[in-house]
């Protein structure tokens, strides 16, 4: 009987212990696929000098405006004070719990949280907080600002920190400095990572009541600096914060190395180049490889005092073009965005404008594994394809599709013909020189320019669209306005980068470039208004992905919908980085594969 009573408790305890969640150690680092690449041992990150001088001050220039230095709400959403969350210029006045190493595809490392304990399935996550870390007016981070994070930014953030907890079903303190999140049947696989990703804001510095309120009054973080003075749309200065927690530990060694950083606004690109050849501006990042040879020809370049230099990246490139507003009627039918695709004239404005120096832009994924160029769809692709039957066209399916190469006249008559053949099987007229929709009224659009060199490229198009009839008017914008008519979807069509710089890992950001529950959130980045159930099911496909290889699939098939779905006249890109700076700072010898950092340059010691 003893024996049978002994057996039994074994039995109901190994019965309990496998009913309870996986149990896995705690981690300095998580990763998105497979295993983070530093030990737990490591010392910084491989694209830092860990003994870069620490002083002196740096001024960084941008278009544009600013009222509001709270970067989680809508109102302001894109005026708010860059450098408060930046991907440019650092994180230097909020921080999230795990800091992401740049020469990695997706990997993160301790911050506010020294060490993560995911489940394997990753259906939860716990946070312990680094005892060290603490707000910049000397209060711990406590697990309480975790908690109060989320609630807030639920109940009055911007997207995406509004939507967080909507795949949360339990966050709870399970100790003075950890927490843990259970996750929801609506989280994926990438979910505790954009948890770990997200900044953290401190409970006792912040009203829950006026949280959605612009403000210009300092803010408190737990970040490197804090705010020292602020010009409202002018100017903001950041002070090194000398009691600073994290100055040592490994994610943030090399570093936060300038003791003062001021952020200059310009109301254009002119003045803001002639500021920098006066030395006000620490960098000139011109995208334009002939404007930013001529703009070089200045005395302090010839002596040596300012540096041209490329960096190489490991990551896809920018995907800028003309970006059309799907929500109208004019653009609502795919094949009408494919023929408008075709007379953008990439070999004219290739040899004249940018003296044949860039390349077309063809994927959102170009130059990567993760690219649907030259990689037939395998059958992985084929089966998330098979419910939407005729979506992508052959030579999209197969890798062989390719925009229309022009004979760089300005005027290729077969281009042109192709594109109107297109159109008039969709019912476009020709009449007097006008091109006619199928109700018969006349087709054209508007194009809005943020700069003069969006205004050259716009005037390219709309040449070329003008021979076939179509009328494109050019409107021309402050910062201010454009972004605001960005955030209510109040355009025709847009120029610019948009918002899609990709990486080697993409993931839950993609949803709110192209997910049809974006479309017509305001403040989304999903301006072009895309709403496609196929789109929706590849994105759910990339984020629940358990292997590389279904993980590449799915993102292939993403990109193979965005290219049949012309959702985009894409442009031309530049493989590498380039950069002007003056001669006075100093960068790491390492690139990482994410391109050069600002945020670990430093200046040369006098």
């Amino acid at each position: 009987m003893g024996r049978v009573l002994v057996w039994l408790i074994a039995a109901i305890s190994s019965i309990t212990l496998s009913l309870q969640p996986a149990v896995s150690e705690p981690k300095h680092a998580i990763a998105m696929q497979g295993e983070p690449a530093l030990p737990a041992d490591y010392t910084h990150f491989n694209y830092v000098n860990p003994d870069a001088p620490k002083g002196g001050s740096i001024t960084y220039c941008v278009v544009g405006s600013f009222d509001n230095l709270n970067p989680f709400i809508l109102k302001s959403l894109r005026t708010t004070a860059r450098g408060m969350i930046d991907r440019i210029f650092g994180n230097l006045v909020f921080e999230p719990l795990m800091q992401r190493n740049d020469d990695e595809a997706f990997s993160l490392y301790g911050l506010l949280a020294d060490t993560a304990d995911m489940d394997p399935e990753r259906k939860s996550i716990e946070f312990h907080l680094d005892p060290s870390a603490k707000w910049s007016d000397g209060q711990p981070v406590t697990a309480e600002d975790v908690l109060f994070t989320y609630d807030v930014f639920t109940e009055k953030g911007r997207p995406p920190y509004s939507a967080r907890m909507s795949m949360v079903a339990k966050l709870e303190k399970i100790g003075d400095r950890s927490v843990r999140f259970t996750f929801n049947d609506k989280a994926n696989r990438e979910t505790p990572l954009v948890i770990a990703m997200t900044p953290i804001v401190p409970k006792h510095a912040f009203d829950k009541e006026t949280f959605d309120r612009t403000t210009l009054k300092p803010v408190i973080g737990s970040g490197p600096y804090t705010v020292a003075n602020v010009a409202p749309g002018q100017r903001i200065v950041f002070k090194r914060n000398p009691y600073y927690w994290g100055k040592d530990i490994p994610a943030k060694r090399g570093f936060d190395n300038y003791d003062q950083i001021t952020i200059e606004y310009f109301l254009n690109a002119n003045a803001k180049l002639e500021a920098f050849k006066k030395g006000i501006c620490a960098i000139d990042d011109d995208s334009d490889p002939v404007k930013r040879e001529r703009d070089l020809d200045f005395p302090a370049f010839h002596k040596g005092d300012v540096i041209a230099e490329t960096f190489d990246t490991g990551i896809p490139p920018v995907v800028t073009g003309f970006l059309f507003n799907t929500r109208l009627q004019k653009f609502s039918n795919p094949v009408v965005r494919r023929a408008l695709g075709m007379l953008y004239d990439f070999e004219w404005a290739n040899k004249n404008l940018f003296g044949g120096k860039y390349m077309r832009t063809m994927s959102y994924w170009q130059n990567s594994e993760l690219s649907a160029l030259g990689h037939p769809a395998d059958d992985r692709e084929k089966a998330l394809l098979a419910p939407y039957p005729g979506r992508v066209p052959a030579d999209v399916m197969d890798g062989t599709w390719r925009p229309p190469v022009t004979d760089g006249s300005g005027q290729d008559r077969k281009v042109l013909k192709a594109a109107f053949d297109i159109l008039k099987g969709a019912g476009y007229t020709l009449q007097d020189g006008v091109m006619l929709d199928p109700e018969g009224k006349p087709f054209g659009f508007e194009i809005l320019t943020a700069s003069q060199n969006e205004e050259r490229l716009a005037a390219i198009y709309q040449r070329t669209l003008a021979k076939i009839g179509i009328a494109v008017t050019i409107r021309s914008l402050d910062g201010d306005q454009i972004q605001s008519r960005k955030q209510r979807f109040d355009f025709d069509v847009l120029i610019g980068a948009s918002g899609f710089e990709n990486s080697l890992s993409p993931g839950i950001e993609q949803f709110g470039r192209w997910g049809s529950a974006a479309a017509n959130a305001e403040g989304s980045f999903n301006l072009a208004g895309v709403a496609d159930p196929a789109i929706d099911a590849a994105l759910e496909a990339m984020l629940d992905a358990r292997s590389r290889e279904d993980y590449v699939a799915a993102v292939r098939v993403l990109d193979r919908l965005l290219i049949s779905g012309h959702y985009m006249v894409p442009m031309q890109h530049n493989t590498q980085q380039w950069l002007a700076y003056w001669s006075y700072l100093e960068h790491p010898r390492k690139t990482p594969i994410s391109g050069y950092r600002l945020p670990t340059w430093w200046r040369k010691p006098k």
